[in-house]
């Protein structure tokens, strides 16, 4: 697909006037949609603030590419705009943004749309082809010049795919970013002209959104001096072991490619290691935040399989008859499948968790003992009772938790028991050694402590269960944690005690859990609402959205807000939150699906007393920011 078949002549505006970042995004949406490409406006921006809010989408040298890959996307597209007299648009370098181009990209993932997004990227950072479409007088002399130099670029790959093989890469790298459409391909084509300026051929992986592309092979990684890993996300590392490795955020690979490869040809670069320890040992991480790293790719893998699991089962009551009795969400065939459905992904839930902590701390020979974990803490098998058919009650999310930690462990000590083995034996040790003594290690281990870890997990069900009155002051720590750093170590702590508590059969702490991260968005939406005095013009703007994020439970809709002014944000959505949590507990509310705002409400018990815990939290939210705050 060429960059010009995504371009729609409706899709280009010249010679724009915009007087700031915010503005510059909604022409640029307004033009998207007047492609036809967008099903909901709404929704489209929401992704692009979404991607925004990760880290700005101006790059420096006065581009700026706004995308988003989302499911109001009907068809892939792209729209362009060019500012003469820039606009600040919080780019890396600090300088002002002159030429504009959005992505829209379908949700359904990698096509080959995505290679000509990928193209257009690298054509961007050729300095007189930037000026030209600067200087370009109509949209239908802008696409002109797109054609040509993309036709320019396609004869230039042709030739190079028709040379020989070059394998005396000096310098290898891989470029990734979180949504893999723009900022990765953007760092594979600085570092490979980088390379070329200045004598030292690279050749750049690219981890983008339709897969891996111009993969490294084990030939090239193995000959070369050095690898610059440029990503906001992870990529594979193993099999960099004992080589110079740079490890650097996506943008230094734009911004300061001859820099990284200098350093690599100077020898500055560390050597790494594959080993967990040895991975500690180079990035200088504290126990807090290697142990948050790990619980973090654990929960993070878990949570799709809490979210769809607990919403199917909390569908399975909403169909069910309301008179079954004991039988109450599944005596109907309709609501017994769903309820079944449920509970195979809730099922899920445990050894996911206890597997990708271990793999997050022992690579991927964890993956198998963590899961072998997880699974021991679901059933609860002893040594007397190795079928564990006379269990009462089970290790659950608490063992679970600590057996992925161990399992991690144990990996990395049998890494080091058979570190001195033949090479010979290297292809075995995964296959063969890891999983099968590892998975023997933490069955020992689990059988032992399940005991214990049964009893604790009995222990705190039954002491929340026996909280009372006394549990509203949970509700409203828990309801405040969520504001505390909305998507940060509090609010992520909240919210997996919540989820690890729903498979103990405890549903109250979820409800004001979700309750007290609804509040922040509405809290800060109402405000731009109804105290217009309070907020800039842009401010007001970005608040509508947070009206969407905020009843679908994205509490992250408020960092903007909270970054720009936390003095006066942060204490008064802690607050509200509080105060949504204790009064979600107080009416006793209880929610069996771990996410989806007022989308399961229905699911809620005492649903319309839970509606007004959140909109109580909301308004006093609301009005305290705006108490605090003060006329722009």
């Amino acid at each position: 697909m060429k960059i010009t078949e995504l371009l729609d002549l409706k899709g280009i505006e010249l010679n724009v006037s915009v007087s700031s970042k915010d503005e510059a995004i909604n022409k640029l949406i307004d033009l998207m949609c007047a492609t036809g490409k967008i099903s909901d406006k709404d929704a489209y921006k929401e992704g692009i603030l979404a991607r925004e809010a990760l880290t700005s989408t101006g790059i420096g040298e006065g581009i700026a590419i706004p995308h988003a890959q989302v499911a109001a996307v009907k068809a892939p597209g792209l729209a362009a705009m060019t500012v003469p007299d820039g606009v600040d648009y919080e780019s890396l370098d600090g300088q002002p943004a002159h030429l504009f181009f959005m992505i829209a990209a379908p949700a359904d993932g990698g096509s080959t749309h995505l290679q000509a997004l990928a193209k257009l990227s690298a054509l961007l950072m050729d300095e007189g082809f930037r000026k030209d479409l600067l200087n370009a007088k109509t949209p239908e002399e802008f696409l002109s010049m797109i054609d040509k130099k993309e036709a320019e670029k396609d004869a230039e790959e042709a030739k190079e795919a028709e040379a020989p093989v070059t394998t005396g890469y000096k310098v290898l790298a891989v470029t990734a970013c979180p949504t893999g459409i723009a900022h990765t391909f953007m760092a594979a084509e600085n570092l490979t002209k980088a390379g070329e300026k200045l004598g030292y051929p690279l050749k750049a992986e690219t981890n983008g959104s339709e897969g891996i592309g111009n993969a490294l092979t084990a030939d090239e990684i193995k000959a070369c001096d050095g690898i610059i890993v440029a990503a906001d996300k992870n990529v594979e590392m193993a099999r960099f072991d004992g080589k110079p490795v740079l490890i650097v955020p996506v943008t230094e690979g734009i911004r300061h490619p001859e820099e990284l490869i200098n350093k690599i040809k100077n020898g500055e670069a560390p050597i790494y290691h594959a080993s967990a320890d040895a991975k500690e040992a180079v990035s200088n991480e504290s126990a807090g935040r290697s142990f948050y790293k790990h619980l973090m790719n654990g929960v993070s893998h878990m949570l799709p399989f809490v979210v769809a699991g607990g919403i199917m089962i909390a569908i399975s009551f909403l169909v069910d008859d309301k008179s079954a009795g004991a039988k109450f969400g599944s005596s109907t065939p309709l609501a017994a499948w769903f309820n079944n459905m449920g509970n195979v992904s809730f099922g899920m839930m445990l050894p996911i968790l206890s597997g990708f902590i271990a793999m997050s701390i022992a690579d991927r020979p964890g993956l198998a003992v963590g899961f072998a974990g997880g699974l021991l803490a679901k059933s609860g098998a002893t040594f007397l009772d190795p079928s564990a058919a006379k269990v009462a009650a089970t290790p659950g999310f608490l063992g679970a938790l600590l057996y992925g930690f161990v399992a991690g462990y144990i990996v990395l000590l049998l890494k080091k028991v058979f570190k001195g083995l033949p090479k010979s034996l290297d292809g075995v040790k995964p296959i063969l050694l890891y999983p099968l003594l590892g998975v023997f290690c933490m069955a020992v281990f689990a059988s032992a402590i399940n005991p214990l870890m049964s009893i604790i997990n009995q222990a705190l069900t039954n002491f929340l269960s026996g909280l009372g009155n006394y549990g509203i002051i949970l509700g409203v720590v828990a309801g405040g944690m969520m504001s505390i750093d909305m998507g940060g170590p509090f609010n992520k702590a909240a919210y997996v005690t919540a989820t690890g508590l729903l498979a103990s059969g405890n549903y109250i702490l979820m409800a004001a859990v979700m309750a007290g991260g609804m509040v922040p968005p509405l809290a800060i939406a109402l405000s731009t609402t109804f105290f217009k005095d309070k907020w800039t013009e842009e401010e007001r703007n970005a608040g509508l959205v947070n009206y969407i994020m905020g009843l679908s439970f994205i509490s992250e809709g408020a960092i903007p807000f909270a970054a720009n002014d936390p003095i006066h944000v942060i204490p008064s959505c802690v607050i509200g939150s509080a105060i949504a949590g204790g009064l979600s507990v107080a009416f006793n509310c209880q929610l069996r699906a771990p996410h989806g705002g007022v989308f399961v409400i229905a699911t809620v018990s005492n649903w319309p007393m839970y509606l007004v815990s959140i909109i109580i939290g909301a308004v006093v939210g609301c009005f305290i920011l705006s108490t605090l705050k003060k006329n722009k």
